[in-house]
């Protein structure tokens, strides 16, 4: 495409932005709607979640099971419903993104971080999965927007919408702490704008604070066990294995090269250096959107050398990275066009992809990638069969091992019964051990679903159940080597309490 041609796209793309926006609003709720694949297992985790509405869990602040609550409120619980809100929420994030970079670089700078979001396969599944993601980037780039306003433009009205969303990404996920962090190193770096620690800064905190207010109420009462779990990603535990370390980095990585597409992960860190070498000699605009983004980028990038860093914490702070990016192309060259074209290869490719197997009939087969999304619906009907075999009461459900099988049966059992999870260790592992066990249930039947079989139950468990029967075996749809062991007991005689946490040490990761 001509330098010409280009600069004429950019201008459709923004004179066109509301029908483009409705547009991929359009196609997400289409493929959300006919593409048939099951939950994962944090999505249905939260969706258990959901069916208790708190201030806080074990691992995360409310937002996502308070969106989730809502959304199957209205819509029943499905696998729709449970991730329409991401659907709602990328819009949203793609709204804020383009009126930031507008705000910053003019209408084609606009255009173009829009396109260059669009080009990233992680925005495909920010749109698609319902995780904690979706509402942190939404509300994170709606502060950053509304934080232009107040500090560049003099809105005074700003500070506390820019406060209010940076609440609202408070209450998604602890990581939004580092937004007004960063406001505070920018006006103290900045002699012009110091004037704004006097009362704007405070007026922007006050919602944050009041956000943080219930969190830290909820946590005093359960053992401060997101702060446990929040601590257990820092540092390394065990021997230094160094072949172990390599892995690690590599994979975390790949994982960036994948989600951003090569070259868009190139351009940004390359921006990202940029501003560490050169932001004493930047303007505070600049200065501003690398403190929102970058700086953090390039602390979590070094930090993986030093222990393993979960692929998605960079996510947010790629953002003013490519809008920086975007407003320094003046006249984009030929890699950057490059890694567009790449990048919506990928995404295309990704939502045509369930047609294609379809239409290649190979669903289901090896070279099926999105076989293992439907592995529990398959498993949960194989299950509900010996659950109907057994008798027609509906005993305490309870399963041994990890979380994931808790709360995907609770999703594709018919009728989404509520099910406790034993936790072998005695450790407090989940928000199933943060939540009271079935004592009501003492004296009653039990029907179990464990990962191991009953000779390798611990002595407390094995204490627990009388007149337990092993009904059957149920292989694991993706690893049919896996089984599952199906049992029931004549009664539940008690219910073993989890350590504390302090005891417990916040082994889950």
């Amino acid at each position: 495409m001509s330098a010409a041609g280009f600069e004429h796209w950019l201008d459709s793309v923004h004179r066109w932005r509301w029908p483009l926006l409705l547009a991929i609003l359009a196609l997400r709720i289409g493929f959300l709607a006919f593409n048939g694949l099951d939950l994962i297992g944090d999505e249905s985790y939260y969706w258990d979640w959901s069916r208790r509405p708190d201030w806080c869990y074990y691992s995360k602040p409310p937002m996502v099971a308070w969106l989730i609550g809502a959304s199957t409120w209205s819509f029943g619980d499905t696998a729709w419903a449970v991730r329409m809100p991401a659907v709602l929420l990328g819009t949203g994030f793609l709204y804020y993104l383009h009126a930031t970079a507008r705000a910053f670089y003019g209408t084609r700078a606009a255009a173009l971080t829009l396109l260059l979001v669009l080009a990233t396969p992680n925005n495909v599944l920010a749109n698609f999965l319902m995780t904690i993601d979706p509402p942190l980037y939404c509300f994170w780039i709606a502060a950053v927007y509304y934080l232009r306003r107040a500090v560049f433009d003099g809105h005074q009205r700003a500070w506390l919408w820019a406060g209010c969303a940076t609440a609202l990404a408070l209450l998604s996920k602890q990581a939004a702490l580092l937004q007004p962090l960063a406001l505070a190193v920018f006006l103290g770096a900045s002699t012009a704008r110091r004037r704004h620690f006097r009362g704007d800064f405070w007026r922007y905190l006050a919602p944050v604070v009041l956000a943080a207010v219930p969190i830290l109420v909820w946590n005093d009462q359960h053992d401060w066990v997101m702060f446990g779990h929040s601590k257990s990603h820092f540092g390394n535990e065990g021997e230094f294995d160094a072949w172990r370390r390599l892995r690690d980095v590599r994979d975390f990585w790949f994982y960036q090269l994948l989600l951003l597409n090569p070259l868009m992960f190139v351009l940004t860190l390359a921006t990202a250096l940029r501003g560490l070498s050169g932001f004493r000699q930047w303007d505070d605009e600049r200065r501003f959107l690398w403190l929102m983004g970058p700086a953090w980028l390039l602390l979590i990038l070094a930090l993986s050398f030093g222990q393993k860093v979960q692929g998605n914490w960079p996510m947010p702070f790629y953002f003013t990275g490519l809008i920086l990016v975007a407003g320094a192309a003046p006249a984009p060259g030929r890699w950057l066009k490059a890694g567009l074209a790449v990048g919506l290869a990928m995404v295309l490719l990704t939502y045509a992809l369930p047609a294609v197997l379809q239409a290649l009939n190979l669903q289901n087969s090896k070279l099926d990638p999105t076989k293992r999304f439907k592995q529990w619906r398959v498993l949960a009907e194989r299950i509900d069969t010996y659950r109907t075999e057994s008798g027609s009461d509906r005993p305490v459900f309870v399963t041994v091992g990890h979380r994931f099988l808790a709360s995907q049966l609770a999703f594709y059992l018919p009728d989404h019964p509520r099910v406790y999870r034993y936790e072998a260790s005695g450790g407090v592992t989940s928000q199933y051990e943060v939540w009271p066990g079935p004592t009501e249930h003492l004296g009653q039947p039990a029907f179990l679903v464990a990962d191991i079989q009953a000779a390798r139950f611990d002595k407390r468990w094995s204490d627990s159940l009388e007149g337990l029967t092993l009904l059957g075996e149920v292989a694991d749809p993706a690893k049919p080597s896996t089984k599952y062991y199906v049992y029931r007991a004549e009664k539940l005689k008690a219910w073993p309490a989890p350590l504390t946490l302090h005891q417990e040490g916040h082994a889950s990761p």
